[in-house]
């Protein structure tokens, strides 16, 4: 239960430090990523709930021969206390009502009560779809896979899927 709380705390920090204001510069282009789906939800013991949030500044794109390149920083709770913070990259692919969306991301992974990956450091690799609603809103389907690349004692890796409400400010 400790570890709920600890966990817990940490994404409430994380949540304000992104803040959902819009900024003061109308310059900048925000967009945060709600999501929720099933965690590990190919090994059935070990399947949870999660819930998360991920930050993507657009200002701070790149064009580069991969596509647009630009950084995002996130985080994940499961219902089992195991917490997930990142922070990567993705390339986005606007295919004008579909923007498909592959992105990688190291981070700082603790199990809490839920699934041992062997590691406190996980790379999540994932894939994003989603269909733009308007100029500044988008919904989707993503899945991912972390893993710690055999570094840990151990390397079970975790398959998730997650919906996702996308929110440009």
């Amino acid at each position: 239960m400790r570890n709920f709380f600890v966990n817990t705390l940490i994404v409430l920090i994380t949540l304000s430090y992104f803040g959902f204001a819009k900024a003061e510069d109308k310059g900048k282009e925000t967009e945060i990523n709600l999501f929720t789906g099933k965690f590990d939800f190919s090994d059935d013991k070990q399947a949870a709930n999660l819930f998360g949030i991920q930050h993507q500044n657009d200002e701070l794109f790149r064009n580069s021969f991969l596509g647009k390149l630009s950084p995002i920083t996130g985080v994940f709770l499961t219902e089992n206390s195991a917490l997930y913070l990142y922070t990567g990259a993705q390339v986005e692919y606007d295919l004008g009502l579909i923007t498909i969306t592959p992105s990688f991301a190291p981070g700082y992974y603790n199990y809490g009560d839920g699934k041992d990956l062997g590691s406190a450091l996980e790379f999540k690799s994932e894939v994003q779809m989603s269909f733009n609603l308007s100029n500044s809103t988008e919904l989707g389907m993503s899945y991912n896979h972390i893993s710690n690349a055999s570094l840990g004692d151990k390397n079970p890796g975790a398959n998730s899927y997650m919906f996702n409400f996308l929110k440009q400010f």
